[in-house]
């Protein structure tokens, strides 16, 4: 009985710190919660709640009740939307594939100890730091019909009868667009597998070296799982920045030609500031919420069972 009085003590030695803790960081946090609740939760929750008005966004008119009526309108009356919705998906797709898969393999061969190696870790970083309309001007340029890079090199090779015109023709518009983000974004996720890479114990790989493993074997065996965590937080990563994509479409094309380079956060502005309907562009805002909501945190969930396994 002693024994366990011992026990039970010393437990409740240890979690009080804990809480003593805590409460000593609370008023630290307190500027911080409310700074992050004002400009980002709040906007959130009324965006979704104007998505239950029609309002056009002026003073002079008073937001009216229309329920669900909004989403009716979005599902069965707006073709953009539905185009919006698959650019979206496929720009999820595509982005979990290429950028992450070439940030990944950079990251393998810029983790061996080669000459010039930082230089080249800064050479393909330095994209990630330019802001993303920046780099939608640069890459509006790449893509001149007449003056650009890309046209220009297919004359210069032969193959002018390839040239296009690369942001105005509907079937290569978002395709192009999307070869500006592999140039972006492969950058930060290159980094981030650099790190992980780090963590990678030297003792398992020489000892998976002398057991006569090949150079795939001890990839999969050893690398993949110590980058389990970093792998994690790149999908996540991937998957919010590409629903979310604007800058780069708003740049580069503004969502032409025809719509065709429609993606949902674009829509959702184009919605409440250019078409002055708030409830609409509300409710694309909130569907792309619900999205966002549907692919991260069951990925999440999944990712964390899997950590306890």
């Amino acid at each position: 009985m002693a024994t366990v009085t011992v026990v039970t003590q010393g437990r409740a030695k240890k979690r009080a710190p804990k809480h003593h803790r805590f409460t000593l960081a609370l008023p630290y946090l307190i500027p911080a919660v409310v700074l992050y609740g004002w400009f980002l939760l709040y906007p959130m929750l009324d965006s979704v709640r104007l998505s239950f008005f029609e309002w056009s966004g002026f003073r002079t008119q008073e937001p009216v009740w229309v329920g669900l009526d909004n989403y009716v309108r979005l599902f069965t009356q707006d073709a953009v939307f539905w185009t919006a919705f698959r650019n979206s998906v496929v720009w999820v797709i595509l982005s979990l594939i290429l950028p992450t898969g070439i940030a990944l393999l950079l990251a393998l061969g810029l983790n061996r100890k080669m000459i010039g190696r930082n230089l080249m870790r800064a050479v393909f970083y330095i994209p990630a730091v330019f802001a993303s309309i920046t780099v939608a001007a640069m890459w509006r340029w790449i893509y001149n019909p007449t003056l650009g890079a890309v046209n220009q090199f297919l004359e210069a090779v032969g193959l002018g009868a390839w040239a296009q015109s690369w942001l105005g023709d509907p079937q290569f518009a978002l395709g192009s667009i999307f070869v500006a983000n592999i140039w972006q974004a492969v950058g930060f996720s290159m980094v981030l597998f650099l790190a992980g890479l780090q963590t990678v114990p030297v003792e398992l790989i020489e000892a998976a070296k002398l057991d006569g493993a090949n150079a795939w074997q001890r990839f999969r065996a050893v690398t993949v799982p110590a980058l389990r965590p970093t792998t994690i937080v790149v999908i996540i990563l991937t998957i919010i920045n590409s629903l979310k994509v604007f800058d780069l479409v708003v740049g580069m094309t503004g969502g032409g030609p025809a719509q065709s380079t429609q993606v949902l956060a674009l829509w959702s502005y184009t919605q409440s500031f250019t078409n002055h309907q708030f409830g609409m562009g509300g409710a694309v805002a909130t569907v792309l919420l619900i999205v966002t909501l549907a692919l991260v945190i069951p990925y999440m969930a999944w990712s964390m069972k899997g950590e306890d396994r």
